[in-house]
């Protein structure tokens, strides 16, 4: 799904890694979760984006374990997309270069979040009924 072909994290670069998401990248970024949520809370990123990462987290398992089904598969792939390019440690700017290796990481994040808030919404209004 990477190439090593340098590019620029935009809306265009993101959208064009979501329409490549394949049910593997999703099973991938799904069994992921650990190594992604320490690289989030180790990047110094908001807590607010610690949070976020956890419920998507919780509709991608379970969109895997048909316990919830009203999502777009944009909205998968995005998650997937999001997941394993945190994952990726030469994306375009390396994690490795202190300071500056997470800028494309949480600009990644921000992206899936913006196209995928009201998705976000619905599932916590399931998950608020489903408590009741």
């Amino acid at each position: 799904m990477f190439s090593k072909k340098k590019k620029e994290v935009n809306e265009e670069y993101f959208k064009e890694g979501v329409v490549s998401v394949d049910e593997g990248d999703v099973e991938l970024a799904a069994e992921s979760q650990e190594e992604v949520a320490d690289k989030i809370i180790n990047s110094g990123m908001l807590k607010k984006y610690t949070e976020i990462g956890k419920l998507m987290y919780a509709m991608l398992n379970d969109y895997r374990k048909g316990i919830y089904k009203d999502i777009p598969w944009f909205t998968i792939a995005a998650i997937a997309f999001s997941f394993l390019y945190i994952l990726n440690p030469l994306d375009v700017v390396p994690d490795f270069i202190p300071g500056l290796g997470y800028i494309d990481d949480f600009a990644i994040i921000t992206f899936a979040i913006r196209f995928i808030e009201s998705d976000i919404h619905r599932y916590l209004d399931y998950k608020l009924e489903e408590t009741k």
